[in-house]
């Protein structure tokens, strides 16, 4: 696991927890990002973060990494977890690779932690990230996949947030919300709620959508998905209350990152947690 050019290969440097893994290098932009926003005291779910290095050498059946990364699992979390790529350079002002890496919710229990790792890391050579990275002309950097761990929050609502209009260039907010699990809007299971308000959370427009179905964790491991006819699915999932939170959310996001950021977000009854934080890109995160 070493070569003339790398560090020892240290376990316990290479799987820690989540708010210590603020180098991108090693963690990939999803865990920095978010180990700052820990640092900072942002509502972020805890969790841990598994280098590029350290998913390698479990995947090639390295087994100090693979037993420690398990106790790791056991100690820190122990519960309902979301396993995501966080793949070296994946995220930044002209590329996103929101979608094109797997992402593994409700995972619970050892077997199954060790499978999500698995997928996560497969994903990196899957046909469709490769395409998107010859597109953004880094199919000559190999993909390298670091994986971000954490606790599972089961929300009442989530979505996606743009803190400027990403179509107009607009100084305003634009909100797309639907109940559940928020992959289903990132992976456009949904027609989301779209809400446009300003700095100071005046609503702009509000514009309900056709929300036919949401994604649960289940308490045992895995997503329950649940389906809804026409008048529950077109009814509006966000209250005044809700969007002022996502405005507070947003300001204290540009404070630490600056403007132009893809945030996502989930309620968990009336918590409102950052689960990711992003530049917005040039392609692909219009609404």
């Amino acid at each position: 696991m070493t070569s003339a050019h790398d560090d020892p290969f240290r376990v316990d440097d290479e799987i820690v927890p989540l708010v210590e893994a603020q180098t991108e290098s090693r963690f990939g932009g999803k865990s920095a990002s978010l180990a700052r926003a820990l640092k900072a005291r942002l509502p972020v779910p805890n969790g841990f973060a598994i280098s590029a290095r350290a998913v390698a050498a479990m995947e090639s059946g390295h087994a100090e990494a693979i037993a420690y990364a398990g106790s790791v699992y056991r100690s820190a979390l122990n519960c309902l977890a979301a396993v995501r790529s966080s793949a070296i350079g994946e995220d930044g002002a002209t590329a996103s690779f929101a979608g094109q890496h797997a992402t593994v919710l409700g995972v619970l229990g050892h077997k199954q932690f060790l499978a999500a790792i698995a997928k996560v890391h497969a994903s990196g050579a899957q046909q469709h990230a490769l395409a998107y990275r010859a597109q953004m002309g880094l199919l000559s950097q190999e993909p390298k996949v670091a994986v971000t761990v954490q606790r599972l929050i089961d929300p009442r609502v989530a979505g996606v947030m743009f803190t400027r209009n990403p179509v107009t260039g607009a100084d305003e907010r634009i909100a797309e919300a639907a109940p559940g699990l928020g992959e289903v809007v990132v992976a456009s299971l949904v027609t989301p709620d779209t809400i446009r308000f300003e700095k100071g959370g005046h609503v702009l427009d509000y514009a309900a959508g056709y929300k036919s179905q949401s994604h649960h964790p289940l308490e045992g491991g895995g997503i329950l998905v649940k389906h809804y006819d026409d008048a529950d699915a077109e009814r509006p999932c966000l209250d005044g209350r809700d969007i002022g939170k996502l405005d507070k959310l947003a300001a204290d996001c540009e404070r630490l990152y600056g403007p132009g950021l893809d945030i996502e977000w989930g309620f968990a009854g009336d918590e409102l947690f950052l689960l990711q934080c992003r530049p917005i890109t040039r392609m692909n995160d219009a609404p």
